[in-house]
């Protein structure tokens, strides 16, 4: 259990974010739902209570400063930290985004919410994880970020999306210099992957959310000394 510990995944109203809340909920956490869309994470809130779980939700659009602030003065106390929420952008046939014609547009606005937004988000509620025993925090990564294995013509890693992956490899990197950065504090931070799931940001092609949300899980509740500034899937260490 928990101990009434609290946990807020941004991104949380829908597919993997919607069940990584469900499943901290299910673990005893208060979890606080943060959505974009004010209506839809409150209705995501419901449905969580309904089950039976604690929960509350923020409104949050990671890409904006003002935002983010109001987020964090809603929240008093915070153990738990999830940076889910992620685009893709626009892509081609076969989900391709092809580097020599890539619309600098479109590079901006993946930026702005796979690495900016996770910046944002992270640095706003740092001051309430510092004030937690065992604060944690998960940024939700991608294979498509390993650069060994994009660089490996042996290695299926799917197609070429010039746009999101390099925004993933961008997080990892942001991933290793906070956990640099927070050596010898009490916070754990560390980069998930969770595979191809099966949500309106797959088109609905992958395995299930509820069972891609247990590596997030896991690391959102690594006991005191565990890892950080690791990259990690089901299956163990995934290499950068």
């Amino acid at each position: 259990m928990s101990d009434n510990k609290t946990a807020l995944i941004t991104g949380a109203n829908k597919g993997l974010g919607y069940e990584i809340a469900a499943g901290l909920g299910a673990l005893g956490y208060r979890v606080l739902v943060g959505a974009r869309d004010r209506a839809r994470g409150e209705a995501a809130a419901k449905t969580l209570r309904a089950a039976g779980l604690e929960a509350q939700a923020v409104p949050l659009d990671v890409t904006s400063d003002r935002s983010v602030a109001q987020a964090a003065e809603l929240i008093d106390s915070l153990d738990v930290l999830v940076n889910n929420a992620g685009i893709s952008g626009p892509t081609g046939p076969g989900w391709e985004q092809d580097p020599t014609v890539l619309n600098l547009d479109v590079v901006r606005e993946v930026v702005d919410t796979n690495v900016y937004g996770v910046i944002r988000v992270t640095n706003a509620m740092l001051p309430r994880l510092r004030r937690s025993p065992s604060p944690r925090i998960v940024n939700v990564s991608s294979s498509v970020a390993s650069l060994t294995w994009q660089s490996d013509p042996a290695v299926e890693v799917g197609p070429i999306m010039a746009a999101y992956s390099p925004t993933k490899t961008y997080l990892n990197a942001l991933t290793v210099h906070y956990a640099r950065q927070l050596a010898g504090t009490n916070i754990l931070i560390n980069a998930a992957c969770p595979g191809l799931v099966a949500t309106d940001f797959t088109g609905n092609t992958g395995r299930p959310a509820r069972e891609a949300a247990a590596t997030p899980i896991r690391l959102a509740t690594l006991p005191d000394g565990g890892p950080t500034g690791t990259f990690t899937n089901d299956d163990g260490v995934i290499p950068w």
